[in-house]
C-alpha cells in the first residue's frame, strides 16, 4: 500500500495475538482497552478438534514468538473451521492489530478467482477454451494462443512486469489491463516459447483472462467478481485494487521483514494475476461453495484440477491451480501469493474436504511451509515427507 492515508485514531490494543473470538483489547504499550468488532465470528468445536487446535496454535504461537509469522490462519475441514487465529499487526504505526476481519491483498491466489471467473462463463456457455485470445481481444497479435493456453500458463507469452517499463513514460503511475494490451499489440515484445510448447509461469496470462471476462460477460472485472462470484456466496469483505477503498476500517497494510510498510507502484492497477483483496473468512466461503459444487459443477472443477504440464514431475498446474500428489487420494490443489509485502497461501486437500488458509501482510517464508499445518492435523507420523511450495 502507499504510505499510510489511512484516516485512523490513534488507538493502541493489548496483545499481540489476538483469538478468533476476541472482541477487546488492551495494548501492552498502554494499557488503554478499545473495543475491535469482527466482521463474523466463527464457531469452532473445540471438543471435537481439540488436539488438532492444540497443534495448530503451538506451531503458529512458536512461529509468531519466533518473529517468523504476522498474518491470519483458517484451518477448516468441510464447513467446521477447526482454527481460526489472528497473530500481529494490520498497520504497526498505529499498533492496529489483526483481527478476523482483516483484509489482505491476495497477491497470485488472485489467479483462482480469476480462473472460477472464467469457468463460470464457460458454464454459462458464453466461452469455449479453446477460442483463439485473437478471437476475443481485437489486434492481440499472438495468433495461435487459447484460453486454455492462459489458464494453464502454456502461452509462452513474457511477463509484463518486465517487458512494460521501457514503454511507460514517467507520467504514467498507474498501467492497466488494457494498456498492457495497447503496449503488446504495438511492441509486441517476443514469446518466450511457442503456445503449448511447456509450463512457463507468466501473469501476463491471468491479466488477459480479466481483460477476456470482462469482454465476454460485458462487465468491468471487478463487477463481474461482485455481482457473479461474491455477492451469491457471501463475500461480503471482497474487492479487487479497482475499487477497494484504502480507508477502508479492515484494510492492512504489505510490510518487509523489517516493518517498512511497501507502497503501491504503476504495476498495482493490471488486475486478474493479483488485485484482489479479501479476508481469511471470505476465502473459506470460496472454498466451501467449490467442495459442494455449489459455484460450478464437479464436471467443470476437474478441468481445473487437471495437470496440463507432463514435463512438470513433481507437481503441476491446472487451471488456475497448482497441484501436488497428483497419483494420491491426498491430492492437493493450491496456490501462493507474494506481492508488495503480503505472502498468501490457499491450499485445499480433495480427499477430506480441507481448507488452508494463510494470509500474512509481511514478507514471512513460513506461510509457504504448509506441510507443518498437515503435521499438526494429522499428527506427525500421518503427514508423509516435507513438501515446500513455489512462492507464487
Amino acid at each position: 500500500m502507499n504510505s499510510i492515508k489511512y484516516i485512523i485514531p490513534f488507538i493502541l490494543f493489548s496483545a499481540l495475538i489476538v483469538d478468533c473470538n476476541q472482541t477487546e483489547g488492551s495494548d501492552k504499550h498502554t494499557g488503554f482497552k478499545t473495543p475491535q468488532k469482527p466482521i463474523v465470528q466463527s464457531k469452532i468445536d473445540s471438543v471435537k478438534y481439540k488436539a488438532e487446535i492444540f497443534r495448530l496454535d503451538t506451531l503458529f504461537t512458536k512461529l509468531y514468538k519466533a518473529d517468523a509469522f504476522n498474518g491470519n490462519v483458517l484451518i477448516a475441514k468441510g464447513k467446521d473451521i477447526i482454527y481460526q487465529k489472528s497473530f500481529g499487526y494490520g498497520i504497526k504505526e498505529t499498533y492496529k492489530l489483526l483481527n478476523d476481519s482483516s483484509i489482505f491483498q491476495l497477491a497470485s491466489v488472485s489467479k483462482v478467482i480469476t480462473g472460477v471467473a472464467v469457468l463460470l462463463l464457460y458454464e454459462q456457455g458464453k466461452l469455449k477454451l479453446d477460442t483463439k485470445v485473437c478471437d476475443i481481444l481485437a489486434d492481440f497479435p499472438y495468433k495461435n494462443i487459447t484460453v486454455r493456453h492462459l489458464l494453464s500458463h502454456r502461452s509462452g507469452l513474457p511477463n509484463y512486469t518486465y517487458f512494460c517499463g521501457q514503454y511507460l513514460s514517467d507520467s504514467v503511475c498507474s498501467l492497466s489491463n488494457e494498456h498492457m494490451l495497447d503496449i503488446m499489440v504495438k511492441h509486441r515484445p517476443k514469446a518466450y516459447l511457442n503456445p503449448g510448447l511447456r509450463f512457463n509461469y507468466s501473469n501476463t496470462n491471468y491479466a488477459l483472462l480479466a481483460l477476456i471476462v470482462e469482454k465476454v460477460s460485458n462487465k468491468g472485472y471487478s463487477t463481474f467478481l461482485k455481482e457473479e462470484l461474491f455477492k451469491p456466496l457471501g463475500m461480503n469483505h471482497s474487492y479487487t485494487a479497482l475499487n477497494i477503498d484504502s480507508t477502508r476500517e479492515h484494510i492492512t497494510c504489505g510490510y518487509t521483514m523489517k516493518y517498512g510498510c511497501v507502497a503501491n507502484d504503476r504495476y498495482d492497477g493490471v488486475v486478474g494475476d493479483k488485485g484482489v483483496y479479501t479476508t481469511a473468512y471470505d476465502l473459506f466461503l470460496l472454498s466451501t461453495a467449490l467442495y459442494q459444487h455449489k459455484l460450478l459443477a464437479k464436471e467443470t472443477q476437474q478441468l481445473a484440477f487437471t495437470p496440463y504440464s507432463p514435463e512438470k514431475k513433481e507437481s503441476n498446474y491446472g487451471f488456475g491451480w497448482r497441484m501436488k500428489n497428483m497419483n494420491d487420494s491426498a491430492k492437493e490443489v493450491f496456490h501462493n501469493g507474494w506481492w508488495h509485502g503480503y505472502r498468501t497461501s490457499f491450499h485445499r486437500r480433495l480427499k477430506d474436504s480441507l481448507t488452508v488458509i494463510v494470509l500474512s501482510n509481511r514478507l514471512n517464508k513460513s506461510v509457504y511451509s504448509t506441510w507443518r499445518i498437515y503435521d499438526a492435523i494429522d499428527g506427525p507420523k500421518a503427514s508423509g515427507a516435507k513438501q515446500e511450495a513455489e512462492d507464487e
